[in-house]
């Protein structure tokens, strides 16, 4: 059976990081769409802490007979997991975005230094004629 004190810890800190969650998007900080997998995880966390009987089940169907709060720091990392892979693909996609956006940039700056060019005529030197003296 779970011990009291490690369903107690990890229920506080669900909790807690479901309450920086919601703080960072309410600050601004963080986007809603992002927020999701780290809510889910929170939620999942605190569901198998505070169901000790639900906990001792899923760690008899998984064969962890020796310690069955193992099976919240499993959880946690294969969630964590799914959140660096959400991540990277976002990061990714950042990236070539950000590609596309400075080849764009410079593309522009081409033309406009083209445009300023042509629309501004050379003006030639007037010739400075000696004084008499």
């Amino acid at each position: 059976m779970t011990p009291v004190r490690i369903s107690i810890a990890a229920a506080v800190g669900s909790v807690i990081l479901i309450l920086i969650v919601l703080e960072l998007i309410r600050g601004r900080r963080l986007k809603e769409r992002y927020a999701l997998l780290w809510l889910v995880t929170g939620l999942v966390l605190l569901v198998l802490s505070a169901w000790r009987g639900g906990l001792n089940t899923i760690a008899g169907w998984l064969g962890v007979s020796g310690y069955p709060p193992a099976i919240l720091f499993a959880a946690a990392i294969m969630f964590v997991i799914a959140v660096l892979l959400h991540y990277s693909t976002v990061l990714s996609k950042l990236t070539d975005d950000n590609v596309l956006l400075a080849q764009e940039v410079a593309l522009l700056r081409t033309r406009i230094d083209a445009l300023e060019g042509a629309a501004t005529p050379e003006i030639s030197p007037t010739p400075v004629e000696p004084r008499a003296g």
